[in-house]
């Protein structure tokens, strides 16, 4: 039951690429891979038969045929060495192809219904999304073609040696009775119980790659986020608490590792005297026949390669166990994300009330009803109604549920109930307190979310001097984190900027001049209403002086929002 599920979870995440328009490409390359990889097989035997001819050359001191073999052997591994040059070339084309395709569709459906917010939310299990996007689809695809193409080389492998095998063992008589191709059986029964030893040595592995690479993630973002907190880090003098975080972490990765190595150690004692005392066992039993005159040296020979080609086949599942626990894990762990976002989209849709564009031109609040993750409430059934022109204040004290609010209108907050009517086609921007600023130019960041393209350059630096940014306009085409650059009044500045080039019919403002001071603060509000006399404003705040800017107050009073004045 447990393999079959885990079957059926590798093919809905192989399968949606193999079914695209994209499909033809992937499947000439495939094939060509496999036709290339079965070629490379044929080649391994002809390599058998000429071993057998050039041994026997020598032992026979015919020269004119051991230089011939040596022709022989120089056009066969020609076309070998031609044959695995472009195996490896064409199946590492693959793999970009295939996961080229997976990581676009993981990407767009994280970013769906804004799933990545809410994942966090929600469903807060599941750790490190960006790792198992850039990592573990990576892991995905070359293991898959790898471990496939490995097992379908020595399924080809097997056949075509077990064949050569079985005829060159002869008949091995034990009591009387005589077992046709007793090599190959013994090759068969040997192999065998290695590969259920080598399961039962290495299963802990599946598990500790799992946590492996979780426990390199959780490491690797820990120190991302010093670099994109440092100043705060700095200001708090928190380095030793740091250090004691990142060497928590690191001992996990650490220990981790260390039970990977005991596992492995085992495993790695088992293997290699599994291999060791299979190398003499074919010309042990081939040598009474070459010492009996019975074949000559080139059988030997033929017969041991033979026998290696067979075991070798055989012990796949040997050789790969250490690589198909990576992929296993590396299985478990997106289908455990992809299950996660699927279970957040539903459950928001679940949660959620209803928020749907309607006719009119206002935006219609009926029954609301806001709620925090672990059920407690935070605004109790409220019903306003916004009307355009009309500017609103909402006050309240911190905690209240403010932002929230927001967050409802703007559609990504999960836990509300009621009814929310938007104008339709009618445009709304909202400016948090801390503005997002994409890494790249600054021209990017000043018109984020529209495309860069939409506005001159002229328009992006008259927006950056009118916001009191003036000794940016002439640096649109810079690129940096602009989060590290810019402090946290002109990065809200630049949010403003955004608001006056993208021209919202509705901008809602979250504490949006927080780190300014009240004078910047009114000659902000003025510009608004100068140059976007068409859009309206719905601002949280608490500075009194922002009163003045709106025409209408609701406050926070316990768990309600009721109209002031």
């Amino acid at each position: 039951m447990q393999k079959a599920r885990f079957l059926t979870a590798f093919w809905a995440l192989a399968k949606p690429y193999w079914i695209s328009e994209q499909r033809a490409k992937g499947l000439v390359l495939l094939g060509t891979v496999i036709g290339l990889s079965l070629g490379i097989v044929w080649l391994e035997v002809q390599f058998n038969t000429w071993n057998k001819n050039f041994f026997n050359a020598l032992e026979q001191k015919n020269q004119p045929e051991f230089v011939r073999q040596l022709w022989t052997f120089s056009v066969i591994a020609f076309v070998w060495i031609l044959a695995r040059v472009y195996q490896i070339y064409l199946q590492q084309m693959l793999q970009i192809e295939w996961r080229a395709w997976l990581n676009d569709h993981l990407l767009a459906d994280w970013l769906k219904d804004r799933a990545y917010y809410r994942l966090q939310l929600i469903d807060r299990g599941v750790d490190n999304p960006d790792q198992r996007i850039a990592e573990d689809l990576r892991l995905f695809v070359d293991n898959t073609l790898d471990l496939s193409l490995g097992l379908l080389s020595s399924l080809v492998m097997l056949v075509s040696f077990t064949v050569i095998l079985w005829e060159l063992s002869g008949d091995f008589t034990i009591g009387g009775v005589a077992i046709p191709g007793f090599m190959f059986w013994v090759a068969l029964i040997y192999t065998g119980i290695g590969s259920w030893l080598t399961y039962k040595i290495g299963r802990p592995l599946v598990k500790l790659n799992f946590n492996q690479q979780r426990f390199e993630a959780d490491y690797r973002y820990a120190l991302v986020r010093l670099r994109e907190n440092s100043e705060g880090v700095a200001l708090y003098k928190g380095e030793e608490l740091e250090l004691g975080n990142f060497r928590e972490r690191f001992r996990h990765v650490i220990d981790n590792w260390w039970g990977i190595m005991r596992t492995r150690k085992q495993l790695n004692w088992f293997v290699s005297f599994f291999y060791q005392f299979s190398v003499p066992f074919p010309y042990l039993v081939a040598a009474p026949r070459y010492f009996s005159g019975a074949v000559g040296m080139g059988y030997i020979f033929q017969v041991g390669n033979s026998f290696t080609n067979v075991r070798s086949s055989l012990m796949w599942f040997i050789d790969a166990y250490t690589q198909l626990a990576s992929w296993k894990a590396t299985i478990d762990r997106l289908t455990s994300f992809s299950e996660s976002l699927e279970r957040v989209k539903s459950e928001a849709r679940e949660l959620g009330g209803e928020r749907a564009e309607a006719g009119g031109d206002t935006i219609g609040i009926e029954a609301l009803q806001l709620a925090l993750p672990q059920g407690q409430p935070l605004l109790a059934s409220t019903s306003i109604q916004f009307r355009p022109g009309e500017d609103v204040l909402v006050t309240g004290p911190s905690g209240a549920g403010k932002s929230t609010f927001f967050r409802a209108l703007a559609g990504i907050w999960p836990y509300w109930k009621g009814r929310l009517r938007l104008p339709q086609g009618g445009r709304l921007l909202f400016l948090p307190q801390k503005p997002y600023l994409p890494i790249g130019t600054l021209k990017r960041a000043v018109t984020y979310p529209a495309d860069a393209g939409s506005f001159s350059d002229a328009e992006i630096a008259d927006a950056l001097r009118a916001v009191g940014l003036a000794q940016l306009a002439n640096d649109l085409e810079r690129a940096e984190n602009w989060a590290q650059v810019l402090s946290g009044g002109e990065q809200q500045r630049l949010a403003f900027a955004r608001a006056l080039l993208n021209k919202p019919d509705w901008l809602f403002l979250d504490e949006a001049t927080a780190s300014l001071p009240e004078d910047a603060q009114e000659v902000l509000y003025r510009l608004l209403k100068q140059r976007l006399p068409h859009t309206t404003l719905v601002s949280i705040g608490h500075r009194a002086s922002l009163r003045g800017y709106h025409e209408h107050q609701y406050a926070w009073q316990g768990e309600r929002l009721a109209a002031v004045g």
